[in-house]
This record gives structure tokens, sequence and C-alpha cells, in this order.
């Protein structure tokens, strides 16, 4: 049975509308990371990072681990994700094109050569797409409910859904 998700807050919408937010949540999805690494990640500059992180951690999708010590002495703060956003209905137009936009910008960073695609068009019955949808968030259900393994490669996942005209 898929995750059930609740409806979004207008904070929640409003933090989810940002393609750079919604990388900052994958990117922390299973390792800690402290707004300087994060700037490192996303070629950003940390005071602009560091802007979105906060927003992030107010609406819940992050979460601030203990302070540690950088090489230099420096406290730094990790960040990890909550995981708050894979519980959300996130159905508002505005994070549909941030999730564009996040897949996109990744898929620019990893290149063709290791991105695998796949295209298809079924023309089934309205309850049978219904039911494919619901088997599909069964399985992905499946997979991101399992413990994360620190030695597996991470993989990126994006699914679409269109009408074939």
């Amino acid at each position: 049975m898929p995750t059930p998700r609740r409806a979004a807050t207008e904070a929640e919408i409003a933090a989810m509308a940002s393609g750079i937010r919604l990388r900052i949540i994958r990117l922390t999805y299973s390792e800690a990371l402290t707004n300087k690494e994060l700037a490192g990640r996303l070629d950003r500059d940390p005071a602009t990072t560091l802007h979105h992180v906060r927003k992030l951690v107010d609406t819940g999708f992050l979460e601030a681990l203990p302070p540690r010590r950088g090489t230099r002495g420096a406290k730094e703060i990790p960040y990890r994700s909550t995981g708050l956003s894979w519980h959300l209905d996130s159905s508002d137009r505005g994070i549909d094109q941030a999730i564009f936009e996040a897949y996109l910008a990744e898929i620019a960073e990893v290149g063709f050569d290791d991105l695998q695609q796949t295209r298809l068009v079924v023309q089934v019955p309205d309850e049978q797409i219904a039911e494919f949808e619901a088997r599909l968030m069964e399985l992905v259900d499946d997979f991101i409910n399992r413990p994360a393994d620190p030695d597996a490669k991470r993989t990126a996942i994006y699914l679409s859904k269109y009408p074939s005209r």
C-alpha cells in the first residue's frame, strides 16, 4: 500500500517550489552536509545556499545535526533531510515546475552518458492507469522505505506521466 500523504501547508509549498531547495533535500537524503559542502556541490555561493537551508529547516524538510569542528577548527553544522517531502501531496503547480527544474539541472550536471531513459505510450482505460499508478507508487515506497546502504551508489529517479496526443 502506498505511503499515505497529507496536503502540504502554504509554507511547505513555498519551500518546495524551488528547484535548488529540492536539490538540497535530495543531496542530504542519506548524507548530512554542511552549508559549505552544499554550496560547493551546487556551485552556489554559501550565503545564498544558507538562505535556502534555513527555509528548509524552518519548514521541517531539513534537520540540523549537532555541530562539529571543520578542518580549520571552525564550527560547522551538518544538515540532513527529514524525509518530509516524500509524505506530502505535491500536486501544486509551482512544486511540479520546481521538480522539473531540479531534474534538468541534475541531468545537466550528470550528463547523458550516465542517464538511463525509457519512454512508452499505453492505451488503456482510466481505471487501469489508476492501477498502474498505485502499483508504481507501492514499488517506489518499497524501495524508499528500505534502509540506506552507506556503501551503495545513490540513484536518482524521475517519473513523469502525461497525455499522449
